[in-house]
């Protein structure tokens, strides 16, 4: 008989600092999950609109390159793929407009944070 193959999750990381997209891709590569990332919202828009389908997850800055803002992706995110779990984080402080179903993650997040709602992605 042969083994079953293991479910393949796919991340999107949409963040312009370079250090803080490359922490959270180690984190969710060690969490078995496949990472796409991105320095734009721009960008992510385009992958969404091809790949939106076979993503469990994305994690997005509020803060972006680009003229488009994390929050506005996220929104753009959820009515395109209402399944996928999006997670917005910032350092800023207050309330972002979210749309319902995403969730805020205040930076400086702490990883075992970020691997419970991985944890709830995969669900």
């Amino acid at each position: 008989m042969g083994q079953a193959k293991p479910l393949n999750y796919t991340a999107l990381v949409v963040e312009d600092d370079p250090l803080q997209r490359g922490m959270l891709a180690l984190l969710l590569e060690e969490s078995d999950m496949s990472v796409v990332e991105c320095e734009s919202a721009e960008a992510a828009a385009v992958l969404l609109d091809r790949y939106g389908s076979s993503l469990t997850l994305m994690i997005t800055d509020i803060n972006l390159a680009g003229n488009m803002t994390g929050v506005e992706l996220a929104h753009f995110a959820k009515q395109e793929h209402p399944n996928l779990c999006v997670i917005v984080t910032s350092a800023a402080v207050g309330d972002p407009d979210l749309p319902i179903g995403a969730t805020f993650m205040p930076k400086p997040w702490v990883p075992l944070d970020v691997l419970r709602e991985v944890a709830r992605a995969q669900d």
